[in-house]
C-alpha cells in the first residue's frame, strides 16, 4: 500500500526544514508532495533541497498564492495519478505532529476518511489564545447543527482518505479555498456513503511563520455550511442534541 502526504505551504521554510525529516525518520516509506504557492521567504526553494536528497520528495511550484483548497486538489490529482492508495492533508506548520501518521494509517483500515481530531474525547490544542479556541469550537458547533454531519471536528486539516473516496468526489465541483474547503469535502464524502473515523490528537499552535487564518476565510466557511445546510426540518430535528450528550448524535450517525 502506497501512501502520500500533500503539504500546501506558503512561507513555511523553516517549518518544513523541521517537519519533513521527522516524516521521514518515522521509516514508513511515505511520500511526500509539497504544493508552493511561490512563497517569498524561500520555502520553494528549501522544497526543492529537500526533494534532491530523497526520490520519495515530490515539489508542485504554482505562480501565485491560490488558497488552501486548490493546493489540496492539485495535490489529490498527483497522488491519484501516481496511484496511491492512502492520501493524507497535512498542515506544514508544526501543528500536527508526524507521529499520528501511524495512528492514522492503523485507523484507515477499517474506515474511508480518518480526521485527526482536535476535540474527539476532549479538547487537544496547545498554544492557542482563548478567543481563537472559541472561535473554531464555534465553527465546529454552527457546522454541526446546520449540515449534521457526526463529527467532532469538522475543520481539521490532518486527514488521511482511501483512494476510492478522492475518486468518487466530484473535485471540480469544491467551491470552498479556506479552511471550509474541510468542510465541504467532509461533507460530500459522508453524504456519498463513506465512513468518517476520528482519533484523538494534540493540535500544536504555530510557533514559527504567520498565520493564515484571516476574515475572508471566515465568512466563507459560514457561506459555504449555509450552501451545504440540511433540509430545515432535518436541522429542526436534530436541535434535540443541543440539550443532549452530542457523542449520541455522533454514534448515531455512524451507525455504532
Amino acid at each position: 500500500m502506497k501512501s502520500m502526504i500533500i503539504l500546501p505551504t506558503y512561507n513555511e521554510r523553516e517549518n518544513i526544514e523541521k517537519l519533513v525529516p521527522g516524516i521521514l525518520d518515522l521509516k514508513r516509506d511515505f511520500y511526500i508532495t509539497i504544493v508552493d504557492d511561490n512563497s517569498p521567504d524561500g520555502t520553494g526553494e528549501a522544497a526543492d533541497r529537500l526533494a534532491a536528497s530523497h526520490p520519495g520528495i515530490h515539489v508542485i511550484h504554482r505562480p501565485e498564492k491560490s488558497g488552501l483548497g486548490t493546493a489540496y486538489l492539485e495535490g489529490f490529482r498527483y497522488a491519484l495519478s501516481k496511484n496511491m492508495d492512502y492520501i493524507f492533508e497535512m498542515d506544514a506548520d508544526l501543528s500536527h505532529h508526524p507521529k499520528y501518521l501511524i495512528d492514522m494509517l492503523d485507523a484507515i483500515r477499517d474506515a474511508d476518511l480518518v480526521i485527526g481530531s482536535r476535540y474527539y474525547e476532549g479538547v487537544r490544542v496547545d498554544g492557542w489564545r482563548f478567543r481563537r479556541l472559541l472561535l473554531s469550537k464555534f465553527a465546529n458547533m454552527y457546522a454541526s447543527y446546520m449540515i449534521l454531519l457526526p463529527v467532532w471536528d469538522f475543520t481539521s486539516g490532518f486527514r488521511c482518505f482511501r483512494r476510492e473516496v478522492l475518486e468518487k468526489l466530484d473535485l471540480t465541483s469544491i467551491r470552498s479555498d479556506g479552511y471550509s474547503f474541510q468542510i465541504e469535502v467532509a461533507a460530500y464524502a459522508y453524504r456519498l456513503g463513506f465512513r468518517i473515523k476520528e482519533i484523538p490528537i494534540i493540535f500544536y499552535g504555530r510557533v514559527s511563520g504567520d498565520s493564515k487564518m484571516s476574515g475572508r476565510i471566515v465568512w466563507e466557511a459560514f457561506w459555504t455550511v449555509i450552501r451545504l445546510r440540511s433540509p430545515l426540518i432535518e436541522i429542526i430535528k436534530h436541535l434535540r442534541f443541543f440539550f443532549k450528550d452530542y457523542s449520541e448524535f455522533v454514534r448515531e450517525g455512524k451507525g455504532s
